[in-house]
């Protein structure tokens, strides 16, 4: 370059590029390889022919911008395939916790593959843990950018420090695994992202457990949304009765159809009657309150409760019979029922 005055060729320029990623791939950081080359160049400067042979300053000078551009031209391409390296480092990271995550939460891989690979995120999947499970607000996605999972981790991490749980974005909702000995950190994380709604499983043990215990805070968030919850934090030991109601769909579907399908028959059908039932129960079956819910007067509640009793031979003011009501609207709840044809 020094006697030629010439620019770093394309070929050059890329072998620059592979050299910086091979000195990111062996852990050289950008800044002690700049470093290298810029003490090399001094070194070299005095013994270059171009400076060697030089006549004057002019032509001293002329060299000196010469091999100031070439360094300059080199060095942004050792930047250039070190951050390559760095990227792509880091895509692969990514790629690699997305795998884990998802072999995890579903449970596709071997247990003794999965225990190992934990490990390395902190996990040890022997202990017990405890799944939770935040949904975005309508028409949001949680994913790797979004700014609430960036707080979380950031919150988390000045809070606690090192832990043990783990955080990650999952079909559009944020998740987060924790051993029940980290309790403290679970509950930070859902006082944070429980600015919509969040569910809380319950512990279970091993990578069987984990997957067990997404599936319980997926089926809470599910219910929460048929059932109409407004609660924010849902937790799946609450709810354990839902799924035992829909177990044996059959036999709901003929409860409800033999409990309640008489209602059809009312002036305006079902639905506000099976409200009645709803609000009735919700507030203790205590008159007073439910006609408040329900924006009625005492004595128009009163006057549904004795078109229920009617229509179904079910009063809702006998402690054995009004079990048997209340089953039926949740039921139908779940079932969607009347909307849907059982």
């Amino acid at each position: 370059m020094s006697s030629s005055c010439r620019t770093l060729t394309r070929a050059e320029r890329e072998s620059r590029r592979v050299l910086g990623e091979q000195a990111a791939a062996s852990g050289l950081g950008l800044r002690e390889l700049t470093a290298a080359h810029l003490a090399a160049a001094r070194r070299a400067w005095p013994h270059l022919p171009g400076v060697v042979g030089a006549r004057d300053t002019a032509e001293l000078r002329q060299v000196g911008s010469a091999v100031l551009g070439a360094l300059e031209s080199g060095i942004a391409a050792l930047a250039e395939g070190h951050d390559r390296a760095q990227r792509h480092a880091v895509h692969k990271a990514e790629a690699d916790r997305r795998a884990f995550v998802d072999d995890l939460l579903y449970g596709r891989s071997d247990p003794g593959r999965i225990a190992e690979q934990a490990e390395r995120y902190g996990l040890r999947l022997a202990d017990r843990h405890l799944v939770a499970v935040s949904a975005a607000p309508e028409g949001e996605v949680y994913d790797a950018r979004h700014p609430l999972l960036q707080r979380v981790e950031r919150e988390l991490a000045g809070r606690f420090g090192d832990h043990d749980a783990l955080i990650a974005p999952k079909d559009g909702r944020l998740v987060c695994v924790t051993p029940t000995t980290q309790r403290a950190v679970l509950d930070a994380f859902v006082r944070l992202t429980s600015t919509h709604r969040v569910a809380v499983s319950r512990p279970h043990s091993g990578a069987p457990g984990v997957v067990r215990s997404y599936e319980e805070a997926l089926s809470a968030l599910d219910l929460a949304e048929r059932l109409g919850m407004t609660a924010s934090v849902l937790n799946a030991a609450d709810l354990v009765v839902f799924p035992v109601l829909l177990r044996d769909r059959a036999a709901m579907a003929d409860l409800i159809r033999s409990v309640l399908g008489p209602l059809t028959q009312a002036r305006g059908g079902a639905e506000p009657l099976l409200e009645t039932i709803r609000a009735y129960a919700a507030v203790g079956y205590v008159n007073a309150e439910a006609a408040r819910h329900l924006d009625l007067s005492v004595r128009a509640l009163s006057y549904r409760l004795e078109r229920i009793t009617a229509l179904t031979g079910f009063d809702p003011d006998d402690a054995l019979q009004r079990y048997t009501l209340e089953t039926a609207a949740l039921g139908a709840r779940l079932m969607d029922w009347p909307a849907k044809p059982l």
